[in-house]
């Protein structure tokens, strides 16, 4: 199947074009014709399977149709919802991209940006806005946006906005605009919850799902390497150091854990930046810019970043801290792997995350892959193997899983990715590596 024939008029066949597609991907060819007859839709499908394209393409198109270029000012008609900054970013340049060659004004409207620039922006008038819920209520709030004309909404990543307590705003931002609108959600993962929130603001929804739920991409290699706590550190340096790795995503559980990790990093030679809620926006720009560069090998990252990021062919993602949710592991390692390209995702698990790994496995109904030898040293994966009634006790997770002996001292040498592919560095000792709880 082509563009050309899901009914694409020519000035969007032609941005395609210029952005090099060819052929439509699954999820396109099911949700585009849906949402051009005008049909509410709910949609389950894995990040990179070309899903901000098969929402934004029938969304630009449907608004053309009814486009009055007299209308002075303009008044905002499409809505696109999303969790995150960073997500926000990757639809609005979606948006402008694919409606290159069409005459909207688009704005996009998020925290951490520059609110007085965004009211004037508003103000001006625009027909398609790309936004955070609490940064639109803001704006709803000071009469800079009047959502009483929307003809399309989009909830992107609803499985996320719900995780992160965005319902409530949700809820306020729906009881301000039309009920007669056509009304998207789209979702990496559709639980119970989201087919409720789906009933109650999709109007006879079409279902599309492109994927099975709450599964991984078939061409992403997934690994469990069995590592203590404090020595995850001088684990994740000799992988990335004795492999080579140029691109690397590394998952933390906490900010000030993803801190920590860059500064340990950058003391073992690896250009490393960080990625949290604390940061700017100017930095969180600056980091994803350095990081899809390769002016920085390692990205460490908090699940702020585990939506929305779009890195073409990542090779590499590392759990370096377990997801306590176990559907945020299928986002997480989501960002390799795409668009049909291979990727690998490692996970380095301690004792104290044994639960979190039997939650996982619940949830794919699989177990995934254990190397029982890293190449730094032989690990004992016997929790791992256990009976399922001790595994699921997170009480006693910490009694089998663990080494068989500690780190050698050759472990703790990193190749120094700064000068030279071949040079080992040693790390700062295994006095440090050992000190530290890596969190």
């Amino acid at each position: 199947m082509s563009f050309v024939q899901l009914g694409l008029i020519e000035e969007l066949l032609k941005s395609v074009a210029d952005q090099g597609y060819n052929t439509p991907t699954p999820v396109q060819q099911k949700a585009i014709p849906l949402i051009l007859q005008g049909k509410d839709v709910l949609a389950g499908a894995q990040t990179g399977t070309g899903k901000t394209a098969s929402f934004t393409l029938p969304l630009l198109q449907r608004l053309f149709e009814s486009y009055d270029p007299h209308q002075k000012p303009r008044r905002v008609r499409g809505l696109i919802l999303v969790p995150t900054r960073e997500l926000a970013a990757q639809v609005y340049e979606s948006v402008i991209s694919y409606g290159a060659n069409l005459p909207f004004q688009v704005e996009s409207i998020i925290g951490g940006a520059s609110i007085g620039i965004q009211t004037r922006q508003l103000r001006r008038g625009c027909d398609i806005v790309v936004a955070t819920p609490g940064r639109l209520i803001d704006h709803v709030k000071q009469r800079n946006i009047n959502l009483g004309n929307i003809e399309i909404l989009v909830l992107d990543e609803a499985d996320r906005m719900m995780d992160m307590g965005f319902l409530p705003d949700i809820k306020q931002i729906m009881a301000l605009i039309p009920k007669q609108r056509q009304s998207l959600l789209f979702s990496a993962t559709v639980p119970n919850a989201i087919k409720s929130l789906a009933a109650q603001l999709l109007n006879n929804p079409v279902e599309v799902e492109v994927a099975k739920q709450n599964a991984t991409a078939e061409n992403v290699s997934e690994r469990v390497y069995g590592i203590d706590r404090e020595y995850k550190r001088a684990l994740l340096s000799y992988l990335i150091g004795s492999n080579n790795w140029k691109q690397v995503l590394v998952f933390v559980r906490t900010k000030h854990g993803a801190d920590r990790l860059e500064k340990q990093l950058i003391e073992d030679g690896i250009r490393t930046v960080a990625l949290h809620g604390d940061k700017t926006q100017g930095a969180r720009n600056k980091a994803l810019e350095y990081f899809k560069t390769g002016k920085v090998s390692v990205l460490v990252a908090t699940d702020i970043a585990a939506r929305g990021l779009d890195i073409d062919d990542l090779p590499h993602v590392v759990n370096f801290d377990l997801p306590q949710v176990p559907e945020d592991y299928v986002h997480r390692i989501g960002r390799t792997g795409r668009a049909g390209l291979s990727g690998e995702a490692l996970s380095l698990v301690c004792p104290e995350e044994a639960y979190y790994l039997v939650e996982i496995e619940k949830l794919l109904k699989r177990q995934i892959p254990r190397v029982a030898d890293t190449g730094y040293e032989p690990v004992s994966l016997k929790l791992i193997d256990a009976p399922k009634k001790n595994a699921a006790n997170k009480n006693t997770g910490k009694k089998d899983f663990r080494h068989t002996k500690k780190p050698a001292s050759r472990a703790a040498k990193v190749a120094d990715n700064n000068r030279t592919d071949s040079k080992r560095v040693e790390s700062r000792g295994k006095g440090r590596s050992g000190s530290r709880r890596n969190d």
